[in-house]
């Protein structure tokens, strides 16, 4: 259906061959023979409509296989939108679960919830606290741009973390202007 529609757009494209009007006094200079200069082979036009036809098949597949790499990364972003909208959801969860202290970026806390259904967070792990009354629903740590992370997901976090930290220190070495490098060697 869809490569129909991309043939329906080439619709506007004309299947006839053209073919240069024939001037037999170009910039006013007549031609020595314009019978020769018009002359052809019987196959001219035929091997003329057969290359504009190869030529429009070949434009054709060409954008066909451009839209198709758009489409994946259409696709590939929308998954992307996605997984964001999910986590902004749990993010926003878990900071509007109750709390009874101020939360400090980089602390591990631990999600428990109530018979009434209310869920709260508490500084004590379910190891700390032998009997809790409460269903432990997970431990995670606040982040500095105050995004949550499961603990099972922390060191995957943190791998991620340390080389985006080398990628910014790398960048920042790089991006020394030349004219500071010059000066720092003068000082040495």
């Amino acid at each position: 259906m869809k490569r129909n529609n991309f043939n329906h757009s080439l619709g506007n494209i004309p299947n006839k061959v053209a073919l240069v009007d024939r001037n037999v006094q170009p910039f006013g200079v007549e031609l020595v023979s314009p019978v020769a200069v018009g002359k052809r082979s019987p196959n001219d036009l035929v091997e003329l409509a057969l290359e504009i036809q190869k030529a429009d098949n070949f434009i054709q597949a060409n954008a066909c296989n451009k839209l198709q790499i758009i489409a994946q990364q259409v696709r590939f972003l929308q998954q992307q939108a996605e997984k964001v909208l999910r986590e902004a959801k749990v993010n926003s969860d878990l900071h509007h679960a109750a709390c009874n202290f101020v939360k400090v970026p980089g602390n591990t806390y631990h999600l428990y919830k109530k018979p009434s259904g209310q869920n709260y967070f508490s500084m004590l792990s379910p190891q700390e606290w032998a009997n809790s009354p409460h269903e432990y629903l997970g431990s995670f740590r606040l982040e500095l741009d105050h995004s949550w992370t499961a603990v099972e997901n922390i060191n995957e976090k943190d791998t991620e973390l340390s080389l985006i930290n080398k990628i910014l220190t790398s960048n920042q070495e790089i991006n020394v202007p030349l004219a500071l490098q010059n000066n720092a060697m003068d000082i040495v």
